[in-house]
């Protein structure tokens, strides 16, 4: 087998994001790091002893941790300890000391769930997302605690799924008409996509206590793309007083390769809006600069075989960034396990393209409250300007070489709309 192409976008070799993965030859799910058109079998790579010395000064077994089919293991190591595995295995790939054993061609995996996920909790935190949401251009349609801390409700884990993974369209009670109309039970009307990352906890926060925003990224695994479908009309039904329940626990698409907070530092940058009112004392990151993260993002769908662009956006746009969430979840005590998904919630921007039209919406709830273009012509089965069966959304993130080119990505985050059942 051919040395792997460690300058190929997305899985260069700056990125080396992990993985769990099959093969039909060897069908037991283990770790692996994507590294161009090719998988490191993580357990064999160990095995092989280039970790030796990693293991010796830190008495971990390597290879047994490698070979389990989650990487929870590996992610609640101490940070110096990923990093320094990482590092060896970017010295290696340049030495090209990568035994062949240990390679696998991308084409011939399956993916799995790359972490034992034991809890999910997403956001509501863009600005943009919330005044499209409201049919405002002012803030006059947002709540007041909005500004003061990062909104979330608790979702469910047992619907996350890898990518590529079918989505089936559910079914619930919604309003006939409008709010508060007699109630309807059936297929849901308006599916959603949302534009969304995920980020996995590594080190946990023991229950009881908190954890100071300083340490939030040695608490952070990695990024995923992330896709929180939404039936919206469900929605709208369920939203008072509880706010959303099926309308969002029916399926959540990840990207299946975590991009590590090692590959991620070098896109550290200041958020792109100021908050005012100013964060409270916990909330406020040590360095302003480096509280978000430069991470470009974009939206594709496939109808009838043509893909066309829906929306693009930037992580950083968020008007509470990740690691604000993060310490705030943990700021009540609750607890955060190895494994917690984290979603950002929806990341939207105020960004117009050549025609004047919004190019930056999150979901196609944005669009119909803004009376925005995006998809192509409804065939009328379900309500026009939403997903249809049969359509596929695709996400996308990378980070910018600085030239126009890709230096690192996340893959696609891959899911298609199935007729209800």
């Amino acid at each position: 087998m051919a040395s792997p192409a460690v300058d190929k976008a997305p899985y260069t070799l700056q990125n080396l994001p992990y993985g769990v993965i099959s093969t039909s030859s060897e069908p037991k799910p283990r770790c692996a790091v994507a590294i161009g058109e090719h998988a490191i079998d993580l357990a064999k790579y160990a095995k092989n002893g280039n970790l030796f010395d990693l293991e010796s000064g830190h008495n971990f077994m390597f290879q047994q941790l490698f070979a389990e089919p989650a990487l929870n293991t590996f992610a609640a190591l101490p940070w110096p300890t990923r990093r320094a595995v990482r590092e060896q295995i970017q010295t290696d790939l340049k030495d090209g000391k990568i035994p062949n054993t240990c390679l696998v061609e991308l084409k011939d995996v399956k993916n799995h769930l790359p972490m034992r996920m034991t809890g999910f909790s997403d956001f509501y935190t863009s600005l943009e997302h919330g005044q499209n949401c409201s049919g405002e251009m002012t803030a006059k349609g947002i709540a007041k605690n909005w500004w003061y801390t990062p909104s979330v409700y608790n979702s469910r884990v047992s619907s996350v799924v890898p990518s590529p993974h079918d989505i089936r369209r559910p079914k619930n009670v919604y309003f006939s008409g409008a709010i508060d109309s007699d109630p309807l039970y059936g297929p849901t009307r308006k599916m959603d996509f949302e534009l969304e990352m995920g980020y996995f906890v590594s080190q946990p926060v023991p229950f009881g206590e908190t954890m100071p925003i300083s340490d939030v990224r040695e608490h952070i695994f990695g990024f995923v793309m992330l896709n929180d479908w939404s039936a919206r009309d469900h929605q709208m039904f369920e939203m008072r007083p509880l706010g959303p329940f099926h309308s969002k626990g029916f399926g959540t698409s990840i990207s299946n390769w975590i991009v590590p907070m090692e590959a991620l530092e070098p896109y550290a940058c200041a958020p792109n809006t100021t908050q005012d009112p100013a964060a409270f004392e916990h909330l406020t990151f040590p360095k302003a600069e480096e509280g978000a993260l430069d991470i470009k993002l974009r939206v594709k769908l496939v109808r009838d075989g043509k893909e066309s662009v829906l929306a693009t956006s930037n992580l950083n746009y968020l008007y509470w960034t990740p690691y604000q969430q993060l310490t705030h979840h943990a700021a009540s005590g609750c607890g955060m396990e190895t494994g917690d998904l984290i979603g950002t919630g929806t990341i939207s921007g105020s960004g117009r393209n050549d025609k004047g039209e919004k190019a930056e919406l999150g979901c196609l709830y944005e669009a119909d409250k803004t009376k925005t273009k995006v998809l192509p012509q409804s065939n009328g089965t379900y309500e026009d300007g939403y997903l249809e069966d049969g359509d596929e959304i695709i996400l996308e993130g990378w980070c910018d070489d600085g030239k126009g080119g890709v230096a690192l990505g996340f893959g696609e985050c891959r899911g298609k709309i199935t007729p209800p059942k």
